[in-house]
């Protein structure tokens, strides 16, 4: 070990420019967290650009639709959720076809939601466009397990998602086939039976989580994920 010890000396001192395991490793630690710091520094700036877009788009939303939301019963979300929390006007109980009045509101509100999202600012950043279905922890037609309930409006929740998807599509028949197109690679339609109740005090709300909702994911949560190698 003393030979091996004075013979790297040795050699060191021959060759001022060779490194030790030490110096080495010190020089990848440093490299690392400059890679690191570089890697939050852009994850710390995707992050707040992300806040201003969905702040710009929460915007335009509102402006929108500030005069329609009490009429429709609508509520528009900072995370830009649109809920419409009506029950008897989106859908018959254990029903998934539409309620007139529910139709009546899609077909004005649903172009003029794709209006927003298509707007020059906007339309780079949407990522999806989402429609969920919730609906209550109850299973109105017969005495049923919770199990089994939860199944059974998880059907439920899905056909009604289906079915404002199909009718939301409609409504831009006037619409040029470009921007159709554009919506259809954006849309989703998914149910969620009763995962995710309203529960103020942890006491459900039973006919506030009967709801239908639109939500907008902007890409910066994919951008950041890159970014961090998900």
């Amino acid at each position: 070990m003393i030979k091996v010890s004075k013979g790297l000396e040795r050699y060191q001192e021959e060759n001022p420019f060779a490194m030790s395991i030490g110096d080495l490793m010190a020089a990848l630690l440093l490299i690392f967290v400059l890679l690191l710091s570089s890697t939050l520094l852009r994850i710390q700036e995707e992050a707040e650009k992300g806040r201003d877009i969905q702040k710009a788009l929460y915007r335009d939303l509102v402006d929108k639709f500030s005069d329609r939301q009490k009429d429709w019963n609508m509520v528009i979300d900072t995370t830009l959720t649109i809920s419409f929390k009506e029950p008897d006007v989106l859908f018959q109980p254990g029903r998934a076809d539409l309620q007139p009045r529910f139709m009546k509101i899609l077909n004005e509100f649903f172009p003029q939601y794709i209006e927003v999202l298509r707007r020059a600012e906007h339309v780079a950043n949407i990522d999806e466009i989402r429609i969920e279905g919730h609906t209550s922890s109850d299973w109105t037609f017969g005495n049923v397990d919770t199990a089994t309930a939860f199944l059974k409006n998880m059907e439920l929740s899905q056909g009604r998602t289906r079915t404002v998807l199909t009718f939301s599509l409609s409504t831009l028949q006037e619409t040029a086939d470009l921007e159709k197109k554009w919506v259809r690679s954006k849309l989703a339609a998914i149910g969620f039976s009763s995962s995710r109740l309203i529960a103020p005090n942890n006491i459900e709300d039973k006919i506030a989580s009967r709801r239908v909702e639109f939500k907008v994911r902007t890409d910066s949560d994919k951008r950041i994920k890159e970014l961090i190698g998900r």
